[in-house]
């Protein structure tokens, strides 16, 4: 097993100090994507909408039943770029609202892991898994600055991002917290041979440990985790799905 750090230092199984900066670009742009939903079958509704922020790190797509002002609750979260999503197998003869909320904030270096072959095992399954809870591990005096307003500025960016296997199905990461405002953090991976990163964990404000019991397609993936925070929703689509299906 071995884990390959893709900025600059290598060391097995953890991750390099986040050094590569860029210079400060402009800050966010205060645009909504127009989002449209269709009833693409009676219990299918596909969103699009136009990826017009170039400072967004990404958008999570909400959506509430009921009425608009129902509370939202986060289907997934998709990178920059993806610009459609489809919610399918939905409740028949239901209301259904959405809107869209960018994301920003910097990235960590990113680590490669390679998890050897192998389901999991019940030595693994025994484990108590105590070692995945997320915690704020503290890491001394650390000189914190706002992510808010930065654009794609890497200020603030988590830093030391480790990842140590535990077990063949098993990863606990670290890093170092430098942001002072952010919402959350998000653990994102990009399996073998994909192009695009995927969120794996929501996490709240100033965590800095959590583990990972990865599925198939994560066990040899690349790694990295962004301090974030959310920007203006968008405008509120809605449709309201048909019959059930005949035979469901």
């Amino acid at each position: 097993m071995s884990a390959k750090v893709l900025c600059p230092l290598s060391v097995l199984l953890v991750a390099a100090l986040a050094g590569c900066s860029s210079p400060v670009q402009a800050a966010p742009v205060s645009t909504t994507p127009d989002l449209s939903a269709t009833l693409v079958s009676p219990v299918d509704i596909m969103l699009k909408w136009q990826d017009d922020d170039p400072a967004a790190a990404g958008h999570t797509v909400e959506f509430a039943t009921g009425t608009p002002g129902s509370e939202y609750t986060v289907l997934q979260y998709v990178q920059a770029g993806q610009t459609m999503y489809t919610h399918p197998d939905l409740i028949p003869q239901t209301p259904f609202y959405y809107r869209l909320r960018p994301f920003y904030g910097p990235a960590s270096a990113a680590v490669e892991v390679d998890l050897p072959p192998g389901a999991y095992d019940d030595k693994a399954a025994a484990d108590d898994h105590a070692w995945a809870q997320p915690l704020p591990v503290p890491s001394g005096s650390v000189a914190k600055q706002p992510i808010r307003g930065a654009g794609r500025s890497t200020a603030g960016a988590p830093t030391e991002f480790t990842a140590t296997v535990m077990d063949p199905n098993g990863i606990k990461f670290t890093w170092t917290d430098h942001a002072s405002d952010e919402d959350g953090y998000l653990l994102e991976s990009k399996p073998k041979g994909s192009a695009t990163y995927n969120e794996v964990e929501v996490l709240d404000p100033n965590i800095t440990s959590v583990g990972l019991t990865t599925l198939p397609t994560e066990k040899q993936a690349t790694y990295r985790v962004r301090a974030f925070y959310y920007g203006k929703p968008s405008n509120i689509a809605h449709q309201t799905t048909g019959d059930a299906p005949p035979g469901t």
